[in-house]
């Protein structure tokens, strides 16, 4: 996280520094000290429903013009999904148990977007949770995850057990182990922060009005976001689209993006537009 955190401070200037920000905002909300908290999380479950009341607590602001950036967070106490998954999974991982994370492509609904929110997974042993600070309950049971598997990233469909834990995932036909499922790995993550500075620049690809210059903003942070990771599909297709705006050349990030979304398992309906056009 420690990485993350430093990203996001070269953005943004003046915040206090994130870490003893977090520790005094705990110790005064919770009047206790952080470092006292984390080592008296023994049982796993118990650890989740901490770490998502923290974040509850401590960033009671949703932004998703702003929230995924750390500095916002000690700043003016914002959260946006990823940011708060990452900070869950780095709590239960203080903590000492497996956590990671996973985008969603369909939410408890069925509403399908193009891997348009984050979720943090508790990882016990074949028994994963998923932890949701932007759900009113810790445990939510998204339809639809973005995961990394022994074959690469793929599209899957989470198996619930009757508590709400995941004991399989229905990928092409086959339902696979959670021990054959991985979250994300940190270049996806570090990617995806940069993805986000990309589609909330001012006057950038997805803020009108758009604006020359935010819509360089847009681009020099999806060209970054693709470098971490050009397996990041939803960095390629934005990538393409703003290209597209500032009139350079965007067909091949465009069918780049369609062929990683093909090989994943699924093709949301934006790329399957612009591939069309």
């Amino acid at each position: 996280m420690a990485l993350l955190v430093a990203d996001s401070y070269r953005e943004v200037q003046g915040a206090p520094p994130f870490m003893p920000w977090l520790e005094k905002a705990y110790a005064k909300t919770f009047s206790e000290s952080l470092e006292a908290a984390l080592a008296r999380q023994k049982e796993p479950l118990a650890a989740a429903r901490w770490a998502f009341t923290l974040v509850k607590r401590l960033l009671p602001h949703f932004s998703l013009e702003e929230g995924y950036e750390f500095a916002y967070a000690a700043l003016k106490g914002e959260r946006q999904c990823l940011l708060q998954s990452v900070l869950v999974q780095g709590l239960l991982e203080q903590a000492g148990f497996r956590a990671g994370v996973y985008m969603v492509w369909r939410n408890p609904e069925g509403k399908e977007s193009n891997l348009g929110h984050a979720v943090a997974v508790l990882r016990l042993e074949g028994r994963d949770y998923l932890v949701d600070p932007s759900e009113p309950e810790p445990f939510a049971r998204h339809l639809g995850l973005f995961v990394d598997t022994r074959a690469g990233y793929r599209f899957a469909e989470p198996v619930y057990a009757q508590d709400g834990a995941i004991v399989g995932y229905r990928i092409g036909g086959q339902v696979l182990a959670p021990s054959l499922v991985q979250p994300l790995p940190f270049a996806f993550v570090r990617s995806q922060f940069y993805y986000y500075r990309g589609e909330q620049a001012r006057g950038g690809l997805f803020r009108k009005p758009s604006t020359p210059e935010g819509l360089r903003r847009s681009l020099a942070m999806l060209e970054k976001a693709s470098s971490l990771d050009p397996a990041n599909p939803l960095a390629l297709y934005a990538l393409g689209l703003v290209k597209a705006k500032l009139h350079l050349e965007a067909r091949g990030d465009l069918e780049r993006a369609y062929r990683l979304y093909l090989s994943y398992g699924h093709v949301p309906e934006g790329p399957k537009r612009a591939i069309s056009r």
